[in-house]
């Protein structure tokens, strides 16, 4: 597993995030202030509670499967698939095996 992400040498975000039992796990490859990207790993039965953000965020499923529930509506994301999170609307993740994905947001 890669522990630094270099600017301009490729890497594989998957092997980048490591899994943790029973937490999850973030870390930031990309932070300025037009946006951030961040690397997530969810254990199994693990998530976020329902909150807000103001700004739209791309999640990029990597491995295994995620329940993100937006404005009461759930989908079922796999690896290989995305979805847009849009701004100011609730929405909660919860991990229905573990899984790992790659958050991009962009500030307005």
């Amino acid at each position: 597993m890669s522990h630094t992400i270099t600017p301009g040498k490729t890497f594989n975000a998957a092997d980048s995030i490591a899994y943790a039992e029973s937490a999850v796990v973030s870390k930031t490859i990309l932070k300025k202030p037009s946006g951030n990207i961040t690397l997530f790993s969810f254990d199994a039965g693990e998530g976020l509670s329902e909150h807000t953000t103001p700004h739209e965020a791309l999640v990029q499923v990597l491995d295994g499967s995620v329940e993100i529930t937006i404005g009461g509506t759930i989908s079922n994301i796999s690896a290989g698939q995305s979805l847009i999170l849009p701004a100011n609307v609730p929405h909660a993740l919860k991990a229905t095996e573990r899984f790992k994905m790659m958050l991009t947001m962009i500030k307005s």
